[in-house]
């Protein structure tokens, strides 16, 4: 049996990826800005630079991996 049995504990690359509101709506970043940006519009960098929202199937996935975030 693992000594950490029955303890939650926070998926550092979700914490990393992810933040959760104070309403409980989880935030990412959008992809499509690390590279080949020459052929993207100044408009369309801009708006990717933005946060967006998660899906809602999503949502409950991402709260069990980020246990403390929430309640």
């Amino acid at each position: 049996m693992s000594k950490n049995a029955g303890i939650a504990k926070t998926r550092k690359a979700y914490a990393k990826r992810f933040k959760v509101t104070a309403t409980g709506k989880v935030l990412r970043r959008k992809q499509g800005k690390r590279h080949i940006l020459q052929n993207k519009s100044r408009k369309r960098k801009r708006n990717l630079g933005k946060v967006a929202l998660v899906a809602e199937v999503d949502v409950k996935a991402i709260k069990a991996n980020l246990p403390f975030s929430h309640r």
